[in-house]
């Protein structure tokens, strides 16, 4: 009798801990605000924000678009948002005081995954057939001293063409640079995908690529060192998220969902240009990394192109100092 009334307990007790389990309020998400270039690089954060993967992970990812380099590094030290994801040289560039915006406090910017490795091409207007073509025409940027604007010069001088032959001028992020294109107000700039190839839809010439430059770190995700730090959670969370939704854009079952996020997140955006673009954001090397991590040779090649080009001048050899792995080792542990 007494064994069949503990057990009668014990069953009861077991429903009631359920039942407070049942109406535990859920734990509340981190929120983190992070900051891009519009533009098909950002698959993984729409996959993982359309699939619930940030949620799955503790997080809350509200997704804003930049207009311009120095305002996407101006929103981190305001506090306006969290991490960056946009080309590693910006990161690198601000790091080493070579920007062109001012920055209040000491800069504390590392890397913490990696995204692709560029997608960068230079586009030229219809009329134009090759760099020569390009002499005494104005060639665009997002910054004069930041982003691509050092993969450009490189590729300008690869083709017979320097500095003084041809002018350049800012114009904010690759979806900005794509419309003044179409406007005529500049003769040529850098494209990332898939806006090379709206532009090669509407005649349009690529005149080259970044691939001849070798590996290349294009976008990285970033972040003040002191934020990450006190956020541990939010940025293992958002790390998980990110690189769930990585594997998800690569599985081969869900490329017809992908290819819609495209039309859906891309002005001009067509389903035909959506299959061209899967193909290109997803291909090995250069494309959007399976793995998230960052590419050391990619950000060597940033590096040299940074010591050549930028004022004042440095010398620049070490890829470590602007990564910082624990995060991402800590969020995926071998």
């Amino acid at each position: 009798m007494k064994i069949r009334i503990i057990g009668a307990w014990l069953a009861v007790l077991c429903m009631m801990a359920g039942s407070a389990d049942a109406q535990a309020p859920a734990r509340p998400l981190a929120p983190v605000r992070v900051i891009s270039f519009d533009g098909g690089w950002n698959l993984a954060v729409w996959a993982a924000q359309r699939q619930g993967f940030f949620e799955a992970n503790g997080v809350s990812v509200q997704l804003a678009y930049t207009p311009s380099s120095g305002f996407l590094i101006a929103s981190l030290f305001d506090g306006k948002q969290d991490i960056a994801l946009a080309l590693m040289d910006n990161l690198i560039a601000y790091q080493e005081g070579q920007g062109e915006v001012k920055i209040a406090e000491s800069p504390d910017l590392v890397a913490i995954l990696g995204g692709d490795g560029g997608f960068l091409s230079v586009v030229a207007a219809p009329g134009i057939k090759s760099f020569a073509d390009l002499k005494g025409k104005t060639l665009s940027v997002d910054a004069l001293s930041t982003g691509a604007a050092f993969v450009l010069r490189e590729l300008v001088a690869k083709n017979g063409l320097t500095d003084d032959d041809v002018k350049y001028v800012r114009a904010g992020g690759t979806s900005n640079r794509y419309v003044e294109l179409l406007a005529g107000k500049h003769d040529a700039t850098l494209l990332r995908t898939p806006f090379e190839l709206l532009a090669q839809n509407r005649g349009y010439r690529v005149l080259a690529s970044a691939d001849m430059l070798g590996a290349y770190q294009g976008t990285a995700g970033f972040v003040r060192r002191s934020w990450a730090e006190a956020h541990e959670a939010a940025v293992l969370g958002f790390l998980k998220g990110y690189r769930a939704g990585v594997d998800w854009i690569y599985q081969p079952g869900n490329r017809e969902i992908v290819e819609a996020l495209l039309v859906a997140n891309i002005r001009d955006m067509t389903p035909a240009l959506a299959r061209q673009s899967y193909d290109l954001l997803l291909a090995q090397p250069g494309g959007i990394y399976p793995d998230a991590r960052p590419n050391v040779a990619g950000i060597g090649t940033v590096l040299a192109l940074r010591s050549k080009y930028a004022t004042p001048p440095k010398i620049l050899n070490d890829p470590a100092r602007y990564i910082d792995l624990r995060f991402y080792d800590k969020a995926f542990p071998r």
